[in-house]
């Protein structure tokens, strides 16, 4: 298997595609780019799942997750029972994937055998990712994905068909658009002035800690930009959108997903630790958790550890024991989480105008025309997307929103997204040599964990002194 196909490009006009799948430039147009298929695919998708949810019904059924299990035989049970729902979304991945290639004139016949056979091992993966102790040893879908993939990959030789339906890019961007759809702007008036001012101040001085820092290690700064957003932002989906929004490589992407997993997994034990010992109240605990984990599944993980802790230490641990988890969701679910589109916007526009110019020697045109040529549009369908469930949003209380919007309408796209993630990153690790990951480096690890003692340390001068009497009063 060749691992030529090292970026991934935000803005490619795709007209011919290579042996892993990645697409050159060609003409324009709205349909004439990966890039626009990826958002008239995601779009699609939210807004069939907007009609059906405003008539009453939901697209549930079609977007089939796997239920939790504790055992191999409830697994595969829940398989054979949701089979018709796996076969239908299979059908529609590959119908809607097949239009936009053939009209970029790839080979649908090469690509439908090598995306089932990637469907059906990704059902699997995600299978593996329902198990109630996957979140205990952080085995997140996208991740299991990756790893996979670069064992497979780094072990047997693929055939040379297989690269057909290993399309990164598009499964990526696609996957971008559909997050869109579950972070609405509405979020941060629903937060609160404190959280998303405590979330900015973070995300801002976490990323350019991190950005600097890989940059003073001679880091690329497409690299430097993954990581930090990485650590500032969410994680596993900040990496994914700012890897496509700069046009980084993909073991870039990859080695900046397995530092965010890497300290996420150390946060679960040593920020409900380190509360218990400094006595922290649990609301205080459950934002310095938000300001400090950097991914959902983990940081969920810690502040229910430190709520339980308080509900069993028997009033020593002052505030209400759900404090913390609320107080996490608003500071890192809600608050930083946002940031994802914000930082990817803002990088994209960066990277088109002056790196790439800079990284070439030619001196770009800065006029708007240039610019719009060079973004990369399937950001812009993240913002449309988010715009449009901010819309649909705003006619609910957060009440409502989560009792009614969210089960019904946003989490199915949540489900249509992850699969979209597993799809790209089990690609990912069968397309890349283990000597490209290894070839970064310790210098990564070092720019990472600078920006981690920084985050740890203004998450709690944040929570536990400025903003202290906010966070308290959750616990009342």
């Amino acid at each position: 298997m060749s691992d030529t196909n090292h970026s991934l490009p935000a803005g490619a006009q795709p007209a011919t595609a290579d042996r892993t799948g990645r697409t050159t430039r060609g003409g324009g147009g709205l349909f004439s780019t990966e890039d626009w298929w990826a958002v008239w695919i995601g779009l699609f998708v939210i807004v069939i799942a907007w009609a059906l949810f405003a008539s009453g019904g939901s697209i549930k059924w079609l977007a089939v997750a796997p239920a939790r299990w504790s055992s191999v035989g409830a697994a595969g049970a829940d398989v054979v029972k949701h089979l018709p729902n796996y076969v239908a979304l299979f059908v529609v991945f590959a119908v809607l994937f097949s239009i936009g290639l053939a009209v970029l004139r790839q080979k649908v016949a090469h690509f439908l055998p090598s995306f089932l056979i990637l469907f059906v091992v990704s059902v699997l993966i995600f299978e593996l990712g329902a198990w109630n102790n996957a979140a205990k040893y952080n085995l997140e879908p996208p991740l299991v994905a990756l790893a996979l993939g670069l064992v497979i990959s780094n072990v047997f030789k693929l055939p040379e068909w297989f690269s057909a339906g290993l399309r990164v890019e598009f499964y990526i961007k696609v996957g971008i658009v559909l997050l869109g759809a579950t972070l609405p702007f509405t979020l941060l008036v629903w937060a609160g002035p404190v959280a998303v001012g405590q979330a900015t101040i973070v995300s801002l001085i976490t990323f350019f800690v991190i950005f600097f820092a890989g940059k003073a290690f001679g880091l690329d700064r497409r690299f430097a930009a993954v990581l930090g957003v990485g650590g500032a932002v969410c994680g596993v989906s900040a990496a994914i959108a700012i890897a496509g929004a700069v046009r980084a490589k993909r073991e870039q992407a990859s080695v900046a997903i397995t530092l965010v997993i890497l300290w996420a997994i150390v946060m679960i034990f040593v920020l409900p630790f380190a509360s218990r010992s400094l006595g922290l109240p649990t609301g205080v605990a459950g934002a310095w958790i938000g300001t400090s984990e950097f991914a959902d599944a983990a940081g969920i993980a810690a502040a229910q550890a430190y709520g339980d802790f308080a509900k069993s230490a028997g009033g020593v641990i002052a505030g209400a024991p759900e404090a913390s988890l609320q107080a996490f969701t608003l500071m890192k679910v809600v608050g930083r989480d946002i940031w994802i589109g914000i930082w990817a916007f803002l990088l994209a526009i960066v990277a088109t105008t002056r790196w790439e110019s800079e990284d070439s020697g030619v001196k770009s045109r800065a006029d708007a025309g240039e610019i719009w040529a060079r973004f990369p549009k399937f950001v812009i369908g993240f913002v449309i997307a988010s715009a449009l469930v901010t819309w649909i949003a705003s006619h609910y209380s957060l009440a409502d929103y989560r009792k009614v919007v969210t089960p019904e309408f946003v989490a199915p796209i949540t489900a249509l997204r992850t699969w979209a993630f597993i799809f790209c990153f089990f690609s990912i690790g069968l397309t890349t040599r283990l000597r490209s990951l290894t070839a970064t480096g310790l210098k990564p690890f070092l720019a990472f964990t600078a920006g981690v003692a920084v985050n740890i340390a203004i998450g709690y001068v944040l929570s536990a002194h400025v903003f202290a009497s906010y966070w308290n009063s959750l616990g009342q």
